[in-house]
């Protein structure tokens, strides 16, 4: 998901905010883990009632297990990216700052590329003096296109790279 944010008049600077795609709230997002959980010791207690004596401790196995990889997805839908265009710099900062600070490229040799990997997916990458970020990594192909239209438009007239 891209939002633009209105352009500040004053430094005409231009703030764009990524973040992946969220179908649920987390109030429902814990209702599905408790549903689910639910479910699995029913199924459980179905089949120990039916002959299968293994199936409720394979149950409080899987209970934990679900919990903790449905959270950790959770969590990671809380990834954001700031990228912030000004007269003279573009800024892209990740939100929440994990590993890494922000990175700072000059407009006037920034370069949008959109380049296609292995994985079958196409990447959008800023370039400038040597130095490659990805921007966009978690969104869909149609996104990441959006996304490196939207950024070539910006850098357009402020970039010293002229498009063929």
């Amino acid at each position: 998901m891209i939002t633009r944010l209105p352009v500040a008049a004053e430094t005409g600077q231009v703030t764009l905010l990524i973040a992946p795609n969220r179908a649920l709230s987390l109030k429902q997002m814990r209702r599905l883990t408790w549903e689910l959980c639910m479910a699995a010791l029913l199924v459980a207690g179905l089949a120990a009632w039916g002959g299968n004596v293994f199936a409720p401790l394979f149950a409080l196995v899987e209970v934990p297990v679900l919990t903790a990889a449905l959270w950790l997805v959770w969590r990671r839908g809380e990834r954001r990216e700031r990228i912030t265009l000004d007269t003279d710099h573009l800024r892209i900062e990740r939100l929440p700052p994990r590993e890494r600070v922000a990175s700072t490229f000059p407009v006037a040799w920034t370069k949008v590329r959109v380049v296609e990997r292995a994985d079958g997916h196409r990447h959008v990458v800023l370039a400038s003096q040597g130095r490659e970020q990805e921007v966009g990594e978690w969104l869909g192909d149609d996104e990441r296109m959006q996304l490196s239209q939207w950024l070539k438009a910006l850098l357009s007239g402020r970039s010293g790279w002229r498009e063929n």
